[in-house]
């Protein structure tokens, strides 16, 4: 028994040391990180902005590799059958894994068993706006002319099934209120759908929103987020305008497939988190609309749960149907 013990006490040690030594040597090669949609949108840019910082923090490159389509499923299920040593990882928004997972009844990954998360970056608000032909400059006004109009309001979405499909579901759900959500083939043709005055309404992420409401051809009407944004601190929130404990955000976060050593996981996140909150980088994030988060894999995880809780409820509610 004592000879076993001790052969066991030996193994224990040699896997923590082969694992020390794995992170340590990590990453000895190129590291691509895939981005389940395509190239431009804030998903890519901030791949594309970590991707830099890692590279030059570890002098190995890491490049950004699109593989859209399926509203993210695409490249999300790519990753998910990676080769899980860290050398492929995933920059991504919320849909692929807390939303499509309410969208479909065979699923071709688990957000649970395929993946291992490493750290949410930031948190993206996003802005309630309207047609300045629409007469509503507030929350209240917004709620009074679709209670007056019912089912003569409509909102812009970026898409079916997109968080900003869901926002707005929310917020008709929230506000109790009954208004038409049409999808658009992306963000930039909602946009224009409410620009041309095709549309009343969108939620969409601030950033994409604030060279509209600066030139006037869209109204903001409140935040989406639980605080003011430092971008434009003169817009209320939803939750405080109307509609208590409203929230709605988008985000951005990193994981690696499931099975990826624990080391280099830890040694992924440590760095990613110092990259979040070094000076610059903070900087960087606050002038794009974003709120820095860089939390434990541990906290990531719940979050998930927790928003894909929300979004499933909404779903039903809605009676949103996997296309």
């Amino acid at each position: 028994m004592r000879v076993r013990s001790f052969l066991g006490a030996c193994c224990a040690v040699a896997v923590l040391v082969a694992g020390e030594a794995a992170a340590q040597a990590y990453p000895s090669k190129p590291i691509r990180v895939i981005v389940a949609f395509a190239p431009g949108g804030g998903t890519d840019i901030l791949s594309r902005v970590i991707g830099q910082k890692l590279q030059e923090l570890w002098g190995q490159t890491v490049f950004v590799e699109n593989r859209p389509g399926a509203s993210g499923r695409i490249g999300t299920e790519l990753v998910a059958r990676s080769n899980p040593d860290g050398y492929t990882l995933i920059g991504t928004s919320p849909g692929p894994f807390v939303i499509t997972p309410s969208l479909t009844t065979k699923p071709t990954y688990s957000v649970a068993k395929d993946f291992a998360p490493i750290t949410m970056v930031a948190v993206y608000p996003q802005l309630l706006v309207s047609h300045p032909s629409v007469p509503v400059k507030t929350v209240k006004d917004v709620i009074a002319l679709a209670k007056a109009r019912p089912g003569k309001l409509i909102f812009a979405a970026g898409g079916y099934a997109t968080p900003s499909h869901l926002s707005a579901e929310l917020f008709k759900m929230m506000a109790k209120i009954d208004a038409l959500t049409v999808g658009y083939n992306g963000t930039g043709a909602a946009h224009i759908g409410i620009i041309t005055g095709d549309c009343d309404l969108t939620v969409a992420n601030l950033p994409s929103q604030i060279p509209h409401v600066r030139s006037g051809k869209l109204r903001a009407i409140a935040i989406t987020s639980e605080r003011r944004s430092n971008l434009m601190p003169e817009v209320p929130t939803i939750a405080e305008s109307g509609v208590p404990g409203f929230e709605s955000s988008s985000w951005f976060a990193i994981l690696a497939p499931a099975g990826t050593p624990p080391e280099i996981v830890d040694k992924l996140n440590k760095e990613i988190v110092r990259i979040v909150h070094s000076a610059d980088m903070k900087t960087w994030l606050v002038r794009e609309g974003a709120d820095p988060v860089g939390n434990t894999p541990a906290e990531f995880v719940k979050h998930m749960a927790s928003e894909t809780e929300k979004w499933a409820r909404v779903i039903k509610a809605a009676n949103i149907q996997s296309q």
